[in-house]
């Protein structure tokens, strides 16, 4: 029975995460959003207390439930291992715990936010980790999947379904995430949960937290017949027949075994009640100083990086070059984000803000020290004033929640105008296309020559006004770079 409801909440969960990552219209949010701020380390970054300390109590009652439910890369682990187990039955045996290697992990998790490097904490975030392999791997499909059904009901004369674009974001953030589901995967048929009890630095807080749980699986000694079935079973690989231990530190509370004992000798029971078949599956005592800096790694935050991949325009009517990003000397960061300092200590880089993304602005950053963040770019789309997804969906408070009266006078950036690409004045023509779509009012056009009421039109922008939405990038016909581009700002502020 406590398996039964262990996989229902665990299937629950996995379920309605993956489709956040899936859906693009950002509708199911309002109803499933609460599943992506729960997750731990997104809430220890967004300082959610609240939910920091609910996730630290259930783990102190029932051991490490959060990795066996909650944690959508942990079900996805129990997934492939259980397609792996219907090959090959009864795989799994005890090992000693590879101590060093998961804190030494958790020391350069540690190292790596305090250095600023958050390309290597977003490789190893869980959440983030599964997120980036729905996006990148399973969302195309998806969306190629709607793109049909639209089509189909399109010719029906319904229009209850819409098309929407299918692309690479960034090249390199793809590559990440198929390596990292390439290598997740062959763990987890392997070995079970290897990657949550050796690598993961959320399980490694977690196992440390879960030694003091209350309820714990446990031994009775006069009922165990030595079968070792339960160390077959136990994807963990933290049952120790022989001696009748049982390493709470890594085991996931997947009540495999106690479902599986065919004689009763695994339950789970208070510790106090057990007498001394609990203190004989007992762990050994925890150096206090040890585990201290390691709830205090906890706390860390981080980010990754990366920049993102030029898109593709088409004119609709006619072929025409694909608009190239523009060097810009500062990236720029989404409104609620507030500056590039707060998104990098924050941001995971789980994807969510991308995927929701209606204008296909939002992108992985392929930048070293920002290593598959999102950054904003304008070949495809403009940050329109309205829309306000990416501050409702992220769960980590890198970018934080923001109305659109506030979005419309937050300054990200500001507009620079390129005199050498303008179409006026390389090709003599009446434009105008950024100052007509200016929100702002932020770019009026004059005359090139001074006094001469005859000569062309060009933009001048006045970077008081601008908010840095890119709508003059996007929109401005020149080809391949724009003759206006917008230029972020390190801290953003209020016009």
């Amino acid at each position: 029975m406590l398996r039964k409801i262990r996989r229902f909440f665990a299937a629950l969960f996995f379920v309605g995460i993956t489709l956040l990552f899936l859906d693009f219209t950002g509708t199911l949010h309002a109803w499933l959003g609460w599943m992506a701020k729960i997750q731990f380390l997104p809430a220890v970054l967004a300082l959610n207390f609240g939910v920091v300390a609910a996730l630290l109590v259930l783990t102190l009652l029932f051991g490490r439930v959060y990795c066996s439910v909650i944690c959508p890369l942990g079900v996805f682990q129990d997934v492939v291992s259980h397609i792996a187990g219907k090959i090959r039955k009864n795989r799994f045996s005890y090992s000693p715990a590879l101590r060093w290697m998961r804190y030494a992990v958790l020391v350069l998790f540690i190292v790596a936010m305090v250095a600023g490097v958050g390309s290597f904490v977003a490789l190893l975030a869980p959440y983030s980790s599964y997120g980036r392999m729905v996006s990148n791997l399973l969302a195309p499909i998806y969306q190629w999947g709607n793109n049909i059904v639209a089509g189909f009901a399109e010719r029906t004369g319904s229009y209850a379904a819409y098309e929407t674009d299918v692309w690479v974001k960034s090249i390199p953030t793809f590559v990440i995430a198929a390596l990292t589901f390439v290598v997740i995967s062959w763990l987890a048929w392997r070995s079970g949960r290897t990657y949550c009890n050796t690598i993961c630095p959320v399980g490694t807080v977690l196992g440390v937290v879960s030694r003091f749980s209350l309820f714990k699986v446990a031994f009775d000694e006069d009922k165990c017949k030595n079968c070792g079935l339960c160390a077959r079973k136990c994807k963990a690989s933290c049952i120790d027949v022989e001696n009748h231990k049982i390493d709470h530190s890594r085991c996931v509370a997947c009540m495999n075994c106690v479902s599986d004992c065919k004689f009763g000798a695994l339950k789970l029971t208070h510790h106090r009640l057990w007498g001394s078949a609990r203190r004989k599956a007992a762990d050994a005592p925890v150096d206090t100083s040890r585990r201290t800096f390691l709830m205090a790694g906890a706390m860390a935050a981080g980010a990754a990086t990366l920049k993102a991949q030029e898109m593709k325009v088409d004119g609709g009517l006619a072929a025409i070059l694909d608009k190239k990003a523009p060097r810009r000397e500062t990236k720029i960061t989404p409104p609620g984000s507030w500056s590039a300092y707060n998104m990098a200590q924050r941001c995971t880089a789980c994807q969510l803000c991308v995927s929701v993304c209606p204008n296909g602005v939002l992108r992985p950053s392929t930048d070293l020290m920002t290593l598959m963040q999102p950054e904003m770019s304008y070949e495809r789309g403009y940050c329109r004033p309205e829309c306000t997804k990416c501050s409702e969906v992220c769960p980590a408070g890198a970018i934080q929640r923001i109305d659109r009266a506030e979005k419309s006078s937050i300054q990200i950036g500001h507009a620079v105008w390129i005199r050498d690409n303008c179409v006026p004045l390389t090709d003599g023509v009446e434009c105008g296309n950024c100052a007509r779509h200016c929100p702002t009012g932020a770019i009026q056009m004059v005359s090139s020559v001074p006094g001469d009421a005859l000569s062309v039109k060009i933009p001048v922008v006045d970077a008081e006004r601008c908010i840095g939405c890119g709508a003059c990038e996007n929109l401005c016909p020149s080809r391949p770079f724009s003759a206006i581009y917008v230029e972020g700002h390190e801290r953003h502020r209020t016009v």
